[in-house]
């Protein structure tokens, strides 16, 4: 199943690439779960239950087309969301530092950097922007103290997201900064939907990469995880509570800009598309600020 955010309510995505339909939950359901995200992560289990018994015909009728330009970040108001830092060995190395053998680093990103998967975002003045294409978790059940192999039962989804990064600000000190300079506006670019753990043949083996202006700058496979989504997932559980609908970003392969010589870094009217197989596709074009 997937889940998009249309004009802020919760609808199916059904049909072929390019020619994608969604269906409105709350009018195919008639108002039995409303269009509000929160509520439908909530009762994500009895969600997929319906969903499950939906005909094809009740699908198509409340059916319309998609216009990806209408479409928000699959989870758009979690309690928490968090981002995982150097879960990649090859990132790991790139950026300077030993592969963790514990828990990675672990820091957020703001709900209002958050955005759906076709934007225009504007690079800060003096300020260094850098992509970091990575496959985004959403949480379906409260979680606490699981074990590695319950987890994916309690994963609504999976989906495509960048974390977006402000080299200037996160490393000027004089300790790093990780949230804030994570955290501009749009710079958690999300989507273009939640695709269920069921929808894939292995949900922890998926392809993932990102191009600038048609130049591939990363591409790796989830199985390289250090941390692989069950493992990081039980090892935040053992700390925090985690909640319905929130959003673990789970770490970016090599190939970012920071870690290039010469640097690289994006700028104005350059175009980063990212992808992770078997979910979709973002778009970010950049702009100066004004």
């Amino acid at each position: 199943m997937r889940i998009a955010n249309l004009r802020g309510r919760a609808a199916i995505v059904h049909g072929e690439p390019g020619q994608e339909r969604a269906t409105d939950i709350a009018t195919a359901s008639a108002g039995r779960f409303g269009g509000d995200f929160a509520e439908l992560y909530a009762e994500w289990r009895t969600v997929r239950e319906w969903a499950a018994e939906l005909t094809s015909d009740e699908v198509e009728r409340h059916s319309v087309a998609l216009d990806r330009s209408e479409l928000g970040a699959p989870s758009p108001v979690p309690r928490q969301v968090f981002a995982v830092g150097l879960n990649y060995r090859a990132h790991a190395a790139e950026s300077g530092f030993d592969a963790p053998e514990h828990l990675p680093p672990v820091f957020t990103k703001y709900v209002s950097s958050f955005s759906g998967p076709d934007t225009t975002v504007t690079i800060p003045a003096a300020g260094n922007v850098d992509w970091e294409v990575e496959l985004v978790v959403v949480i379906g059940q409260t979680l606490r103290c699981v074990e590695a192999a319950q987890v994916w039962a309690g994963v609504a989804g999976l989906t495509v997201g960048q974390d977006i990064s402000e080299r200037v600000s996160q490393l000027r000190g004089p300790a790093p900064q990780f949230g804030l300079a994570k955290s501009f506006p749009g710079f958690s670019p999300q989507g273009p939907w939640l695709v269920t753990p069921d929808e894939f043949a292995d949900p922890d083996d998926l392809e993932l990469g990102c191009s600038v202006d048609g130049e591939e700058v990363q591409k790796s496979r989830t199985r390289d995880l250090i941390f692989p989504v069950p493992s990081l997932i039980a090892a935040l559980s053992r700390t925090v509570t985690l909640f319905p609908g929130d959003v673990i970003f789970t770490g970016t392969p090599a190939g970012v800009g920071v870690g290039r010589e010469p640097k690289r870094f994006l700028r104005p009217g350059e175009r980063l598309d990212s992808w992770i197989e078997g979910i979709g596709t973002l778009q970010q074009t950049f702009v100066a600020t004004r």
